[in-house]
């Protein structure tokens, strides 16, 4: 989520006394690193920065995240002008011996909604449905609202109550990281609004418990961010938000050597996934697609043209967002419908 588009980047430094203050504490497991964020020491850019802590493959990263408000808004009549920047990000992490050329491998072991309740607003010049600076249009735009929502951690659900009606309704909960990604290539530095090849701001649901996340490592050490947590979310973020949370994240690091995809994959006991993210969104569901089908050619010995006719009549996708400055798409096929493994395959 974002409460606005950012059209500039900028890098974001924490002061050498916050990381300090918040230098990873020691676990009685030496395979475990924790650190807590704050909002003295978040960024608000994937790119290269002093890391917060080191990791080696195997390690367990256990970290807080804020919310996408930086944690500020908690109570009716508390205003987005209050919010000193748009997803706030915990990280980097440096994870020893990864190289450019190489995978970070995330495991996803464990994500706890860290509040009592969720956020969601409007924010004018954001949203599907609402003008922005690449959609004008000429009707007024939608003014800001905020939506607070209930979280029972015993029945696991939140409370969406309407702000126009007495209706209310629980939605189920599924916590996921909106944003998680590396340090892109070439030197760049991309804001935490945007997703791209490097992850980022993808929004998608399948960064949670269970599932695991290959990323392409483009700098020394991969640089791994990751915030901007979602109770539960539909498909697209319509309205330009999920129910906003903080986030306790539980994650185990690995490097796949002298491999990489060009795009975010994903994958749990019963499917592979590939993200697509681009604009307009008919590409990014070819990029998805098109990754899919070289993980089944490389990794499962299909043919391209064999896997392309198989995710004609199995595949699945379906739109995380088409609020940021890229859609997202992730597209999947159950591995029931795929032969083994090929050995050397990861």
């Amino acid at each position: 989520m974002s409460r606005r588009v950012a059209s500039a980047i900028f890098l974001f430094l924490s002061p050498a006394g916050a990381f300090a203050q918040s230098s990873p504490n020691q676990s009685p497991d030496a395979n475990v690193v924790k650190f807590h964020a704050t909002r003295e020491n978040v960024k608000y850019v994937y790119g290269v920065a002093p890391p917060v802590a080191r990791l080696h493959a195997g390690n367990i990263l256990e970290a807080n995240s804020l919310d996408c408000f930086a944690n500020v808004i908690q109570k009716p009549g508390d205003r987005l002008s209050l919010v000193p920047g748009d997803n706030p990000l915990t990280g980097p992490f440096f994870v020893e011996g990864a190289e450019p050329g190489d995978t970070l491998v995330v495991h996803v072991l464990d994500l706890q909604v860290d509040s009592n309740q969720g956020v969601g607003a409007f924010a004018p010049g954001f949203g599907a449905l609402n003008q922005t600076n690449y959609t004008p249009m000429l009707h007024q735009a939608l003014p800001e609202k905020v939506w607070f929502y209930p979280i029972d951690h015993a029945d696991n659900t939140g409370t969406f109550q309407a702000l126009d009606s007495t209706f209310r309704v629980k939605i189920p909960l599924h916590p996921f990281l909106g944003c998680i990604g590396v340090a892109p290539a070439n030197g760049e530095a991309r804001s935490s609004v945007v997703p791209a090849e490097f992850g980022g701001n993808m929004d998608a649901p399948e960064v949670s418990a269970g599932n695991t996340l290959y990323l392409p490592v483009s700098v020394p050490g991969a640089l791994l961010y990751f915030g901007d947590g979602h109770a539960a979310m539909g498909d697209g973020e319509v309205a330009g938000t999920a129910i906003e949370v903080p986030m306790r994240a539980r994650l185990r690091i690995d490097v796949l050597k002298g491999k990489q995809a060009r795009w975010p994959r994903f994958e749990n006991a019963e499917r592979i996934m590939a993200a697509g993210i681009y604009r307009p969104v008919d590409d990014a569901l070819r990029i998805a697609y098109t990754e899919l089908v070289n993980w089944i050619n490389t990794d499962y010995g299909l043919s391209v043209q064999d896997a392309y006719q198989l995710l004609s009549q199995v595949g699945h996708a379906h739109l995380t967002e088409m609020v940021d400055p890229n859609y997202v798409v992730i597209a999947s096929i159950e591995k029931k419908y795929l032969p083994p493994k090929k050995e050397a395959a990861h």
